[in-house]
């Protein structure tokens, strides 16, 4: 049980005073599931990002196809399907008692005037391979639709179950000309709810789509509040503003700190969860800027973190240690890597042998006038991401290395990634159905963090194009075998350094039951929960 000190009941203090602040929102009933998050949940449109909230995106819009357990992709607002013999071609046949809550039909033209919108902004989805792969769409008749790939995509179902960008809102609320990237009428789908009000800075407040096609929300009502803090969130929690607290736990960056997640664990009337491993906790090595441009350095790196310390002192235990980029129960993970055991002389050993000699004890280490320093970037305001680069900064301190702190704000910090102006940087990656096919597709993309990682690599451009390749594969041995060079290749050259594998966390109070975790990152299956 964890231990609080004086500054801590300030906190919270200061923290009931400010829950004064949402005391104008929508107020809730026996029927209303009251939750939090950080921001407003956005216009809601289905094919952009950021403002908006994928979580909520996921509440309203719905797939051809859903991600399951196991991973198993299952029939959705889609019955079926069939994929021609070449592999190009994907034939849905489309449920027939689906509307959306406009009281639009939901049929094939309405899936392929989505797809069109997305097109339209094709660009902006370079990312997603999917995206790039669409040759044609078609309506064939009333609940028939065509989707016809320039090559054999084999990944295309599983980016069709993704939150974003290929979700399906109403025609009716399209602009006039199709093209949603310059905005929507309104926030119009087919899922379990419906957002029917938002007042920016305090809350969104959905409805259950009474109409729904499939298993509809125990709750009539969902109230999301806007609690920006996560210390007031853990307040709310326990003054009952507040009935679930549901995300990834940190220090400062996630829905409650994973202290006061530890608290909750041993405080009467309230139930606590940790999900499955939902991505990886990384930090990516720049190959291509000295010093890290060494492969000793890189090396050096893995094994002087004492992951086990961290994972104890910064995760209380909620997170597993990793030792490879992905866990071995994603598809074609599975490849035996040799991790690198926490070794301070082995690490000291590496440095020497590659010629980066200690003066004295203690001494930063140098090679041919270059001192053995390393610019690691984090988010200043991310309390967890500082905590972590702390711990690294004195276990690579201890074999002679130096580490430069640079904390920024968010824009700037991405903008490194984007440049390739960094040493270390915190990275993680997208978990199911994204991993490995999405993630590592995005490692050619120069303005992701990965591939500025891995540009001073000699087989970077093997590396692309054994990605290319298997993206296109229709050869499921061949497929092991390049998701086997490209993953052991990334683990011999060390790009990155594994610390965690993600997991989220759960609070409620005992009088709710059905909260659990969905199979994606960000949904929540708010439609499971109900009142005891």
């Amino acid at each position: 049980m964890m231990v609080f000190r004086w500054q801590s009941t300030l906190a919270c203090l200061l923290c009931i005073f400010l829950l004064g602040l949402y005391s104008g929102a929508a107020r809730a009933d026996q029927d209303t599931l009251v939750y939090s998050w950080s921001s407003n949940v956005g216009e809601l449109n289905p094919h952009l990002y950021s403002p908006n909230q994928m979580f909520a995106q996921a509440m309203v819009y719905e797939p051809l196809v859903r991600y399951a357990e196991g991973n198993q992709v299952i029939p959705w607002l889609a019955e079926k399907w069939e994929i021609s013999p070449d592999g190009k071609v994907y034939t849905f046949t489309l449920r027939k008692d689906v509307r959306f809550t406009d009281g639009a039909p939901f049929d094939a033209e309405a899936v392929k005037k989505n797809f069109e919108a997305v097109l339209m902004n094709r660009e902006r989805h370079k990312w997603l391979e999917l995206v790039a792969q669409i040759d044609k769409v078609e309506a064939v008749d009333k609940h028939i639709f065509r989707l016809t790939m320039k090559n054999a995509y084999y990944p295309t179902v599983q980016e069709l179950c993704l939150i974003r960008p290929i979700r399906f809102m109403s025609p009716l609320a399209m602009p006039a000309d199709g093209n949603t990237s310059q905005g929507i009428k309104k926030a119009v789908g087919t899922g379990p709810w419906k957002l029917v009000e938002t007042r920016k800075g305090e809350y969104d407040f959905f409805e259950r789509n009474e109409q729904y096609w499939g298993v509809k929300p125990k709750f009539a009502k969902l109230l999301v509040k806007v609690i920006s803090d996560s210390t007031t969130r853990a307040v709310a929690m326990e003054t009952g503003e507040i009935d679930l607290i549901h995300g990834v736990a940190g220090h400062g960056s996630g829905q409650i700190s994973l202290d006061a997640f530890e608290r909750f664990t041993t405080m009467p009337g309230f139930v606590t969860r940790i999900s499955q491993p939902l991505a990886s906790r990384v930090v990516a090595i720049n190959s291509k800027r000295c010093p890290t441009a060494d492969l000793a350095v890189r090396q050096a790196i893995q094994h002087a973190v004492n992951k086990a310390a961290l994972v104890k002192a910064i995760f209380y235990g909620v997170e597993q240690q990793a030792d490879t980029l992905y866990p071995t129960d994603i598809p074609y993970c599975d490849l035996n890597l040799k991790p690198y055991a926490f070794d301070p002389k082995l690490a000291e050993k590496i440095l020497e042998e590659a010629g980066w000699r200690q003066e004295a004890p203690g001494a930063v280490r140098s090679k041919d006038g270059q001192e053995l320093a390393i610019d690691l970037c984090f988010v200043g305001n991310d309390a967890q991401q500082k905590a972590i680069a702390e711990v690294i900064q004195g276990d690579l301190q201890e074999i002679g290395i130096k580490i430069n702190m640079i904390g920024e704000e968010p824009d700037a910090n991405m903008n490194r990634q984007k440049t390739g102006e960094f040493g270390l940087v915190f990275n993680e990656t997208w978990g199911a159905p994204y991993d490995p096919h999405s993630f590592c597709s995005s490692m050619r993309t120069p303005s992701h963090a990965d591939f500025q990682a891995q540009a001073g690599l000699s087989m970077k451009g093997e590396i692309d194009a054994k990605i290319s390749e298997v993206l296109l594969s229709t050869d499921e041995t061949k497929r092991q075998e390049l998701y086997r060079y490209i993953l052991t290749t990334l683990h011999e050259q060390a790009v990155y350094l594994p610390l965690t594998y993600v997991r989220g966390i759960i609070v409620h109070r005992n009088n709710l039951e059905g909260a659990r975790y969905g199979q994606l990152k960000w949904e929540i299956p708010f439609e499971l929960i109900k009142r005891q």
